[in-house]
């Protein structure tokens, strides 16, 4: 496709012919605590201070033999803190666009990379509108298998301002599209 006087730069290679942005804006940054994430931090906690405790049992014997625990009291600590450092972080390097046609979710992660994820409105069966300031919009499932456990985790524009606005533009192209 072919540069367009009305496209937004970057663009070109993205949007299909005639599609139009309606709409773009990025999550909330700040630390946002969802209920599941309380027992995975006090499980992180938990860890740590058992493994401080390990380690400070095994100094008292002498010797480096406590330095094994610092794995273990790192590995709590990151379980700790994943809600409140990684969350944050992600969405601060996420971007969103809806189009008349598409809803986009855009990352560009430290070591990573950029990634772009596409999800039509036609296929948008699930939608969900989580009201508030921010607010939620879901638009699609995702199970992935982890450690033989299959996780089902949400997708959609997370923690917008204008969620409301944004809910009544897809739920709109979607009766238009049907």
């Amino acid at each position: 496709m072919g540069h367009s006087a009305d496209m937004p730069p970057n663009w070109q290679d993205i949007l299909q012919k005639g599609e139009r942005i309606l709409w773009q804006g990025r999550p909330s940054a700040r630390i946002h605590l969802r209920l599941p994430d309380l027992p995975m931090m006090l499980f992180g906690l938990a860890f740590a201070g058992f493994a401080l405790f390990w380690m400070r049992m095994a100094g008292m014997g002498g010797g480096s033999f406590w330095m094994f625990g610092l794995i273990h009291f790192a590995v709590g600590l990151l379980v700790f803190t994943l809600p409140l450092v990684w969350r944050p972080l992600l969405r601060a390097r996420t971007f969103y666009t809806l189009t008349d046609r598409r809803a986009f979710i855009a990352r560009d992660l430290p070591m990573a990379g950029r990634n772009l994820d596409i999800y039509p409105i036609s296929l948008m069966s699930e939608l969900t509108l989580k009201p508030g300031n921010p607010g939620t919009i879901w638009f699609a499932p995702r199970s992935r298998g982890w450690g033989g456990f299959d996780l089902n985790r949400r997708i959609g524009f997370e923690l917008i301002p204008d969620a409301e606005q944004v809910f009544g533009q897809i739920t709109r192209r979607q009766k238009e599209q049907a």
